[in-house]
């Protein structure tokens, strides 16, 4: 992909192929001296976790590596990291890796300074005002996949792990400072990992899209990112290499967390407890759900489903919209029911209390009640999208 270019759009990104150079420019200038890279277990000793750590030797600041994230990031993994952090004396922290590795590093950054639990920083209300927004560390996010696009959020999901919950943690300054979108780095996914993080830029995109609230420019910027997921993420999952491919699924994810300003839903309500509960992949879990929840909604969503088939030159309105969908994910090899990815039925109930207060059920265009979430997690196990 020949496109190297630099945005302001939610944040300071430089966009293209080989601009990992730049990291530690990046880091200066931002305002550290020590920073700390912040990866997951898996990326740790891959080669472009070591070139990354090469740029920052070479120039002088230092070659300092956590790597302690898992797949689900819980309060342990952030615990060790702001423990990490404080030994080395860092002054700042890269976000390396997938969401789980930018969200951890983020809220390290975050939360070393403060005196109050992390908890108390949960996205409810105003709650972020109880920081002290003078002790939060410089960011500069690297993705390496093209999912979740929390490279552009100022939030982070973390499990608490006592009451096995997962909780989105807000302050405005945890939007990382400078963002480095190099598609050369996510050329070495496996496919499975090309498909569950796609869609879950796809899910992001739809639920923005489909959520009540008033947020046109989320809205245009939801379209054109499912747009480039149609038209690049098939691509990207056969050719591991496409970096043109590549590239617009890295744009992709970042225009659905810019979008999921405007709200999500139902796909990640009922996602997020099944994550945590049976430790499946997020992005994959949301594919998953998405056309039960998408059919659960159409009465609210008929009419902008058939004007976003339109748009992405699908034809057949809500009906078309929902054949294009279940036609992707077997492209992508993705399951159709729950089951298939190890998600039980004896959890229901739990899951569908949880599904009721998570952050984003407030988002579905229709009420997501107890009952309902406990129907939709039957259908999805069963694999009955209609009736």
């Amino acid at each position: 992909m020949s496109i190297s270019t630099n945005w302001s759009f939610p944040t300071a990104i430089r966009f293209g192929a080989g601009r990992i150079s730049e990291l530690a420019e990046a880091c200066t200038a931002s305002g550290m001296q020590r920073p700390l890279l912040v990866t997951d277990k898996g990326l740790a000793d891959l080669p472009i976790t070591a070139e990354a750590l090469d740029v920052l030797e070479g120039a002088g600041l230092g070659r300092a590596l956590f790597s302690g994230v898992d797949a689900n990031p819980t309060d342990k993994n952030l615990e060790e990291g702001i423990a990490a952090l404080k030994a080395g004396n860092h002054d700042g922290v890269v976000a390396f890796g997938g969401g789980s590795a930018l969200d951890v590093g983020k809220l390290i950054a975050f939360q070393a300074g403060q005196t109050r639990p992390v908890w108390d920083f949960e996205d409810i209300g105003d709650w972020w005002t109880r920081a002290d927004s003078n002790a939060i560390l410089p960011i500069v996010a690297v993705p390496t996949t093209a999912g979740t696009g929390s490279e552009v959020g100022r939030a982070g999901v973390i499990t608490n792990s006592a009451e096995e919950v997962k909780k989105v943690i807000f302050h405005p300054k945890v939007l990382p400072a400078v963002v480095i979108c190099d598609p050369a780095l996510t050329v070495g996914l496996p496919p499975h990992v090309t498909a569950g993080t796609g869609m879950d830029a796809f899910a992001h995109c739809l639920e923005a899209y489909c959520a009540p609230s008033y947020h046109p420019m989320c809205e245009g910027i939801a379209v054109e990112g499912m747009r480039l997921v149609k038209d690049y993420l098939p691509r990207a999952y056969k050719d591991g290499a496409d970096v043109e491919a590549r590239g617009h699924m890295m744009s992709a994810a970042a225009m659905g967390a810019t979008a999921f300003q405007k709200g999500l839903g139902g796909i990640h309500a009922l996602s997020h407890p099944a994550g945590v509960l049976y430790h499946t992949h997020h992005g994959l879990t949301n594919a998953v759900f998405m056309p039960y929840v998408l059919e659960f909604n159409r009465p609210a969503i008929e009419d902008k489903i058939e004007r976003l088939a339109a748009w992405l030159g699908i034809e057949g309105g809500f009906a078309g919209f929902m054949d294009y969908v279940l036609a992707l994910r077997a492209e992508l090899g993705i399951a159709h029911t729950t089951k298939e990815i190890g998600i039980g039925d004896d959890q229901v109930s739990r899951m569908a209390e949880m599904a009721v207060v998570d952050p984003t059920a407030g988002g579905n265009p229709v009420e997501l009640t107890v009952s309902v979430c406990e129907e939709l997690y039957a259908k999805a196990f069963g694999g009955e999208v209609y009736g």
